[in-house]
């Protein structure tokens, strides 16, 4: 009688954690769909099966109707090869970088599958390692960085939106590291699934993120949101600001808690394994082209989406730490 009841009660153990497996993967599908579902449909048969039927699958486990947004590029460099490498920090000239990445920004969601929609706000990562060869490779977020160690992060958006960057060290003195004055004159409109990549790349010159040798704790702090975030200079704003007083931009206490207030907000993630993956070329054109992805090309390694549509803003913290 005993070992039947043990059965039995090893039959309940199983059949639940196979329900909870099976609940995860149908949520990393609702959220990989509903994020994917809005790049634009392959121009070309190649390459673009595999993708466009994960996608459907995925998409299937949606509610909400879905629509391809057109987007238009920003005009910039053809990409090249051959091209020489600069390094950036992300301090400046005088600063240090540094970098491990822990995907999801602490954020867990246990929200249900139907809750993703395409029109909430979402946010696709990847982080490039320069190699020994000197491509650019995906590589593991939460892996941990050395001296010497250079690398650019990738950002996607599922919506056009308003792109914001802050860079903190042991959780203090932020600093905005995007819009820069440098870059569009300190524009920060971005166009649903055209990639951005910090550092930002040049006609010819790829830049990196380098590693100096001193461990620190750090976190980016990246914002996509619908509107312009009210008392945060762009444009020419930012320029003069940066003219009279010396930059980057530091957020006032008042508007820094705002930020971090919306990062514990509800998201759904998941994470690609692509890692040692190069860059592809067409990846590499639409960055320096302003081109938007299509869906035959490879998906973020992280994707975060907003459990709320109406949600206005989306706040992604990843975590930067150099040992």
């Amino acid at each position: 009688m005993r070992f039947k009841i043990f059965i039995t009660l090893l039959a309940l153990a199983l059949f639940s954690c196979a329900s909870v497996i099976s609940r995860a993967q149908d949520e990393d599908e609702a959220v990989r769909g509903s994020f994917l579902t809005t790049r634009t449909k392959s121009s070309s048969n190649s390459g673009s099966t595999s993708a466009s039927a994960a996608i459907t699958s995925a998409a299937n486990q949606v509610t909400a109707k879905t629509s391809n947004k057109p987007t238009s590029g920003r005009t910039g460099g053809s990409s090249t090869t051959g091209r020489t490498t600069g390094s950036v920090s992300v301090k400046g000239s005088t600063g240090r970088t540094s970098a491990s990445v822990k995907a999801n920004g602490s954020v867990t969601t246990t929200a249900p599958v139907s809750a993703y929609s395409p029109s909430a706000i979402g946010l696709g990562y990847t982080i490039y390692m320069r190699d020994a060869s000197g491509n650019a490779v995906r590589v593991d977020p939460s892996q941990e960085f050395h001296a010497g160690d250079r690398i650019r992060l990738a950002l996607e958006s599922n919506t056009d939106g308003y792109l914001y960057i802050f860079h903190t060290e042991n959780d203090s003195n932020p600093e905005m590291l995007y819009p820069d004055v440098r870059l569009e004159k300190g524009a920060n409109r971005i166009q649903a699934h055209v990639p951005y990549e910090i550092p930002w790349n040049e006609p010819n010159v790829e830049n990196w993120f380098k590693f100096d040798a001193n461990p620190a704790n750090e976190r980016l702090y990246i914002v996509i949101s619908r509107q312009p975030l009210p008392s945060i200079p762009v444009g020419e704003a930012l320029v003069d600001y940066c003219a009279k007083n010396s930059c980057p931009w530091h957020p006032r206490i008042e508007d820094w808690a705002k930020v971090k207030m919306n990062v514990q907000a509800k998201v759904g993630v998941v994470k690609s394994s692509s890692y040692g993956q190069k860059q592809t070329a067409g990846e590499r054109e639409a960055t320096t082209r302003g081109l938007g992805l299509d869906q035959s090309a490879p998906e973020p390694s992280v994707i975060r989406m907003n459990v709320s549509s109406n949600a206005p803003i989306l706040v992604t913290a990843v975590d930067l730490i150099h040992k």
